[in-house]
């Protein structure tokens, strides 16, 4: 493996390290151990770290406009307080959660939830993408492996997802005033052949519209343009990257949660600089 340009911003050794998001307000990150059912609060200007316990998984969570944040977890979408603990459960899973679990998700620019399920067995495609807002939930896409890599154009008019085992990278239309995604196309195709078994996980997109993928087991992200062209790869010191994220104050920082690999490596929040910043994260929005 060809040095990284990464470095080891803190080290965690999560299970399974996910879901990270930028927050403004706080100026902090925030990030999930799925399997090992913690949140997690970084200030990399200090190097201060809190953490606490779930009371069960969590794939995803933002921060809410009124406190607190909203997260997918295992039973469904819930509101959780500042300390992780659940107050309101705003919808079930649809799935059943002894196979399935909320997974990957992004708030988009309107201040609603987009977020994806996992089928955890891998055999029968029941996992989807949902939209919440106060509507309730609604499903944009279906018979998927693993949603994963939610995430919006800078214009928001683009929201791409991926299938995480499937190794493929779709984009659709969507629109700002209804939360409607139609058009679905594959963005970006990974070789399912591949030496290293390289698959999309999560992803963020950067102000210039760059889609930046984590590649599972691949040790490495990819940024693909706005068009879906490759344009380069940057390798991490471990197999399993999991989500990146851009933040610090300017957006500059690209952080990277991790996993766990079976020889034990991986687990650890990574960092490295960038020329092209992030775009801000839009907190949950409950009116939206």
């Amino acid at each position: 493996m060809s040095a990284s340009p990464f470095r080891v911003a803190l080290a965690v050794g999560a299970a399974l390290g996910e879901g990270p998001v930028w927050s403004l307000a706080e100026q902090r990150l925030i990030f999930l151990d799925i399997d090992g059912n913690r949140l997690h609060r970084f200030d990399p200007a200090s190097g201060g770290h809190e953490s606490w316990a779930l009371a069960e998984n969590a794939g995803c969570i933002a921060p809410a406009r009124d406190g607190g944040y909203i997260a997918g977890m295992r039973s469904g979408l819930w509101r959780l307080d500042a300390e992780g603990r659940q107050t309101v459960k705003l919808a079930d899973n649809p799935a059943d959660p002894a196979v399935s679990r909320f997974n990957d998700g992004r708030i988009d620019p309107a201040g609603r939830f987009v977020l994806g399920t996992i089928d955890e067995k891998k055999t029968g495609g029941i996992a989807a993408l949902y939209r919440w807002d106060r509507r309730g939930l609604a499903t944009l896409a279906t018979g998927l492996m693993t949603a994963n890599g939610t995430a919006f154009s800078p214009d928001g008019r683009t929201l791409y997802h991926s299938d995480t085992p499937r190794f493929v990278i779709w984009a659709c239309d969507y629109d700002l005033a209804t939360g409607a995604a139609t058009g679905r196309r594959a963005f970006a195709r990974l070789d399912p052949d591949a030496a290293d078994k390289g698959r999309p996980d999560g992803a963020a997109v950067d102000a210039d519209g760059c889609y930046w993928s984590s590649l599972w087991e691949g040790g490495r992200l990819h940024r693909y343009d706005p068009d879906g062209a490759l344009m380069a790869a940057y390798p991490l010191p471990v197999r399993r990257p999991t989500m990146p994220c851009f933040g610090g104050p300017d957006l500059k920082t690209l952080f990277v949660t991790t996993a766990r690999s079976p020889d034990g490596t991986g687990g650890d929040l990574y960092a490295m600089p960038v020329e092209t910043p992030g775009l801000p994260s839009t907190p949950f929005d409950p009116d939206a």
